[in-house]
């Protein structure tokens, strides 16, 4: 992993260091830097996996660790907070829910996110329908209280209306190279709406290594900066190795608070980690 100088006073001014960590869920440590690359090596990738279907981590961290965002993300410290939302209200017993839509989002291709995107997306929730062109009202056929933290979740995450199978999002890393089962490359978006609150690696790249034995060697081997590994007894006592709840990551990336959760139970960690 390899990075470049930050102008630290462009992000972190004065106080607001302290407030922006605070939002991000970041605990007290080193600040975040922005640059270099971030190399992983993930279980559960297929060939048969595309932008629309493949469940395992793999395609899961590739699509909402990266290309993709939802309305709602549970931030790195547990809190709900609004992503492609900014704010929401529920009637009739939580049935009927209508969420304000984030203004001056793009895709990866240039075009503008809009209310019609959500429609699409998420279609089999119930009835979704656009009431502007940045508000939509979702009515389910059941209550349900906590609608805000399911819309987090990489099942709900929110395409083009126009492109939904090609792997165009409004993420905060563009897809550069993907090859099913085997690699993504992606490349951090410049001027994101995250911008000095994640997304601190220049390229992200996933490796798909089924073997947890050669995960492991390639830890062991500083080819990549992390891996989901469930058997970490190989690594332990390997200098610039951290073993964190059955999974490993290099000693020079930088966790926000994590509240004990393995590295990747967090499908967003590629974006909120950063060089140390």
């Amino acid at each position: 992993m390899s990075r470049k100088p930050l102008d630290r006073r462009a992000l972190f001014a004065s106080g607001a260091a302290a407030a922006l960590l605070a939002a991000a869920g970041v605990s007290a440590g080193p600040l975040p830097q922005r640059g270099g690359k971030l190399r992983l090596a993930v279980s559960g990738a297929a060939r048969s996996d595309n932008w629309v279907s493949g469940d395992g981590l793999f395609m899961q961290v590739a699509r909402q660790g990266l290309v993709y965002e939802t309305l709602t993300e549970v931030a790195a410290d547990g809190t709900l907070r609004g992503e492609l939302a900014t704010d929401w209200t529920s009637a009739e017993n939580a049935t009927v829910w209508t969420f304000d839509l984030r203004q001056g989002v793009t895709f990866h291709d240039g075009a503008p996110f809009t209310a019609n995107d959500v429609v699409h997306s998420l279609a089999a929730l119930g009835d979704v329908r656009a009431l502007s062109r940045h508000r939509v009202q979702i009515a389910l056929s059941a209550p349900e209280p906590a609608l805000p933290f399911v819309l987090g979740r990489v099942a709900h995450i929110i395409r083009p209306a126009h492109a939904s199978e090609i792997g165009i999002g409004t993420g905060l890393y563009r897809m550069r190279r993907f090859t099913a089962g085997q690699q993504l490359l992606a490349s951090r978006v410049e001027m994101h709406w995250k911008d000095g609150q994640a997304g601190w690696f220049d390229q992200v790249e996933l490796v798909s290594i089924p073997s947890a034995t050669v995960r492991a060697q390639a830890m062991a081997e500083y080819l990549v900066d992390g891996a989901d590994i469930t058997d970490t007894s190989a690594l332990k006592g390997i200098d610039g190795i951290a073993v964190l709840s059955g999974q490993a990551i290099s000693r020079d990336i930088a966790l926000p608070s994590t509240l004990g959760r393995g590295v990747f139970d967090d499908l967003r960690a590629p974006q909120r980690w950063w060089g140390a």
